[in-house]
């Protein structure tokens, strides 16, 4: 049988790699600019809040709610959320959205730090605080969100400590991107940062809609999960139906973009990053 815990979690650190590329960037350009040891303690300050978040939330929906319905809330948040970066990834393929640029997106923060004045003498510098912080917590809680749904998933199919090993999964892989960036001491635009995310997209799309659907026994009589037919062999099929979708989709946009004569959009600009 094919192991959807094991494909969610693959899921899981990919997301959180793409997320941490982007976070890495701000901090990289705070600590650069305003210094490393506000820039630091920003990241560290959102990293505890995120594993707070996590947990509480993760935790007090495993318990209190019923498990179908629970299946069922989790894959409609997780549907959605796909779709959006679904539909971002379809509009970059077709060219009809700005690709994310890691360098472009560094030199304007670097601008925006050195912007900002001169540091304060002494202590933490708290332009470099506040936006390392808000940048990490920012691209953290699509991590959080993702975590959070696959630990539940993979906890509904009687994984034990499912919550903790997706956590972990996504700890290994942020802790990864940001050992290699530190090393190299430069953005890490050479990541496929734009193909990650299509496929990252598919998974959030096909996971939402198996368990959403499945979910959909909560309202039945017996207040029990739907069985897809195949068990989770409907993963892949599902897969399958979502990429033939979205390449129909790009190809459709592209040819109205040249029938229209429509330039490729520039890289995007800091605030209009994201998934």
């Amino acid at each position: 049988m094919l192991d959807a815990n094991v494909v969610g979690l693959v899921a899981a650190v990919i997301a959180s790699a793409v997320e941490v590329v982007e976070a890495f960037t701000i901090v990289l350009a705070m600590g650069t600019t305003r210094g490393w040891p506000s820039a630091l303690a920003g990241t560290l300050a959102a990293l505890v809040t995120l594993a707070a978040v996590t947990g509480v939330a993760g935790l007090a929906l495993q318990d209190y709610l019923n498990a179908a319905l629970l299946q069922f809330v989790v894959g409609t948040l997780l549907l959605v959320f796909g779709l959006q970066w679904l539909r971002k990834a379809m509009l970059r393929s077709a060219g009809l959205k700005a690709l994310h640029d890691e360098d472009a997106i560094f030199a304007e923060e670097l601008a925006a730090a050195r912007a900002a004045g001169s540091r304060p003498p002494g202590g933490l510098d708290p332009f470099g605080f506040v936006i390392s912080f808000k940048g990490v917590l920012l691209e953290g809680f699509e991590v959080v969100f993702i975590v959070i749904t696959f630990g539940l998933g993979a906890a509904h199919r009687g994984v034990p400590d499912a919550m903790w090993i997706a956590a972990l999964g996504a700890l290994a892989a942020a802790t990864l991107v940001a050992a290699a960036g530190m090393a190299l001491r430069r953005p890490l635009a050479m990541m496929p940062e734009n193909t990650m995310k299509y496929a990252v997209g598919l998974l959030l799309a096909s996971f939402g809609l198996f368990w959403s659907v499945e979910g959909l026994g909560y309202f039945t009589p017996a207040a029990e999960s739907l069985e897809w037919p195949g068990g989770t062999w409907a993963l892949p099929a599902i897969l399958a139906l979502w990429l033939a979708v979205s390449r129909l989709t790009v190809r459709g946009l592209g040819r109205i973009q040249a029938a229209y004569g429509g330039a490729r959009p520039a890289p995007m600009r800091p605030e209009e990053a994201g998934a």
